[in-house]
């Protein structure tokens, strides 16, 4: 799940001259994440992980870094 929530956030909403040096629990809001970003991440984790995430749970420690994020998707999948 990391790896494609990786390649994802790095293709196409981050832009950092080494991905491979960002590791899981660096700050993804700090590195550049927007509320745009975030949109279409969550649009992204939805569609390719099956799960519906609550508008209410769209936080700062659920989206800052790769780690609480797969953690928060974990929570949601059946």
């Amino acid at each position: 799940m990391k790896k494609k929530l990786r390649h994802f956030i790095f293709q196409e909403l981050i832009f950092v001259a080494d991905p491979d040096s960002f590791s899981d629990d660096d700050d993804l809001l700090a590195a550049g994440l927007n509320s745009i970003g975030i949109m279409r991440l969550i649009m992204y984790i939805e569609t390719a992980f099956g799960v519906t995430l609550p508008d209410a749970e769209i936080t700062v420690e659920n989206l800052q870094t790769l780690n609480l994020l797969a953690q928060w998707i974990k929570g949601h999948q059946a």
